[in-house]
């Protein structure tokens, strides 16, 4: 089965993700900040990392730049509800660092199933993780 590690700080959003992605047959992991998620992205070893932006502690930036450093092919899908603060696009950041997929919340699960199904497509073909995706 394969494993997707969903970080979020908001427990509705980790809790609906992770229910979709069970219901939709993956193995999921959750975690409510980018420093638990990177010590949980170790011990499991994720085919996905799905992780939101903004969290206290360790946001979704500085999570995608050390799975990169340690894992350069894993996929990553960031998501974010602000998508823009003052001149900062999170988003457009996170996809410049290696997140292969952006997804803006809210989001309909058929986005997030689309988004899903063509992170775990490259994986398999060996492309390369950041290779641009969705941008939903």
């Amino acid at each position: 089965m394969t494993k997707i590690l969903v970080i979020d700080d908001d427990a509705l959003v980790r809790g609906s993700v992770a229910r979709m992605l069970r219901r939709w047959g993956y193995d999921v992991a959750v975690a409510e900040d980018g420093r638990r998620g990177l010590a949980l992205f170790h011990d499991i070893e994720p085919r996905l990392v799905i992780t939101d932006i903004i969290m206290p502690d360790q946001d979704g930036i500085e999570t995608i730049r050390e799975i990169r450093r340690v894992r350069p092919d894993a996929q990553i899908i960031a998501m974010s509800g602000c998508g823009r603060l003052g001149n900062l696009d999170f988003l457009n950041i996170a996809a410049k660092l290696g997140a292969g997929e952006v997804i803006s919340k809210p989001f309909e699960p058929a986005t997030l199933r689309d988004c899903v199904t063509r992170c775990l497509a490259k994986a398999a073909d060996g492309r390369p993780a950041s290779e641009a995706g969705c941008s939903a």
